[in-house]
């Protein structure tokens, strides 16, 4: 198939699947509504009296007051993880850069877990949004100086880099756990863990400007990530400054993956596993690449979640364990692939 015609389909396919997914996921659980009666619910709520309406007499306000919000947020921090990976694969040029690798998710991590120890409400509902994007900008800043020498970024380094990173902030992670009370510590393991448990529309409305304001910049760069692509000193010759590119890229997954991580806390391998099968399908430009990431992590996150709260009964899994199993062993493929393809790492 030509490379247009697989776009498209791999689009329309994506586009489908979120619709499908969301109609799926909002009407099953304890309540069961059918995929009509939501659509439904959806129409009505805008103001076009088409299909039924939920015959349950609680079902629509549970719609509205759990299911939606949930799934809203599975949208969100989805299409912010790959976006994000997708953007740090292209800006370092290696399939093996996400947000995690880096750094910026213990960095955020940090920044969250400090807001919940120390009580902090200084920014209201975006205290904790706000030290997760400090902490992750500066982690990522620390990886990305720490890699860069001789006017060039050593991608081994900034992996190794990422590792230190990580366990730094883990450790600042299990001292802030270690200082909190019950409540804390208690708050911080489950946040670790990954849900979106009780999610609610208020942290929807603090997420939602975060990851559409990073998707939006980060198709602005599209074009100088393709130009990044032919290597450093071509795309200087290009018109393009690789350093600024370089720090507003590092800064627009920053507000991604802090948006992501805010509430729902870590989530690993989106960013790593969406946007490399993506680019298989569509090839490495950034144009279809990153929105068609940003609806892979969608669909991922929101899958995952299905499978989070229906798979063991009256029960809820953590969401990052989840996609922790599918990711690890792809990322291990990854790995034995990317050597076997180019030869080795030295």
């Amino acid at each position: 198939m030509s490379p247009a015609p697989a776009r498209a389909l791999l689009l329309g396919g994506l586009g489908v699947a979120v619709v499908v997914l969301t109609l799926v996921s909002a009407g099953t659980g304890q309540l069961h509504v059918p995929p009509a009666e939501v659509l439904g619910s959806l129409l009505h709520r805008v103001g076009l009296d088409v299909g039924p309406v939920p015959t349950h007499p609680h079902g629509d306000a549970a719609l509205w007051t759990v299911r939606f919000p949930r799934v809203a947020m599975a949208l969100l921090v989805g299409a912010a993880l790959a976006t994000g990976g997708a953007v740090m694969q292209g800006v370092f040029g290696n399939p093996l850069a996400d947000p995690g690798v880096v750094g910026v998710s213990s960095g955020a991590a940090v920044g969250a877990c400090l807001v919940i120890v120390t009580g902090w409400a200084f920014a209201g509902p975006w205290t904790v949004a706000l030290l997760a994007f400090v902490g992750g900008l500066v982690a990522t800043l620390v990886v990305y100086a720490t890699a860069r020498a001789g006017g060039r970024t050593e991608v081994v380094t900034l992996v190794l880099t990422g590792v230190a990173v990580n366990a730094v902030g883990g450790a600042a992670v299990a001292f802030l756990t270690f200082l909190g009370d019950t409540q804390a510590r208690e708050q911080i393991v489950f946040w670790q863990l990954g849900s979106l448990n009780g999610t609610r529309w208020a942290y929807v409305g603090v997420v939602a400007p975060l990851v559409v304001v990073g998707v939006a910049a980060a198709l602005l760069l599209a074009r100088r990530l393709d130009l990044l692509a032919l290597g450093e000193r071509n795309a200087r010759h290009l018109g393009v400054d690789v350093e600024r590119l370089r720090l507003t890229a590092v800064v627009v997954v920053a507000v991604l993956t802090a948006g992501a991580v805010a509430f729902v806390g870590v989530i690993a391998f989106v960013g790593l596993v969406v946007p490399h099968v993506v680019r298989m399908v569509v090839g490495p430009g950034h144009a279809v690449l990153v929105p068609a990431s940003a609806l892979g992590g969608a669909v991922l996150l929101l899958g995952a979640d299905l499978v989070a709260r229906t798979a063991v009964p009256y029960a809820d899994l953590p969401i990052g364990m989840l996609t922790a199993l599918v990711g690890g062993p792809f990322f291990f493929w990854l790995i034995r692939r990317t050597r076997r393809t180019a030869g080795g790492w030295a």
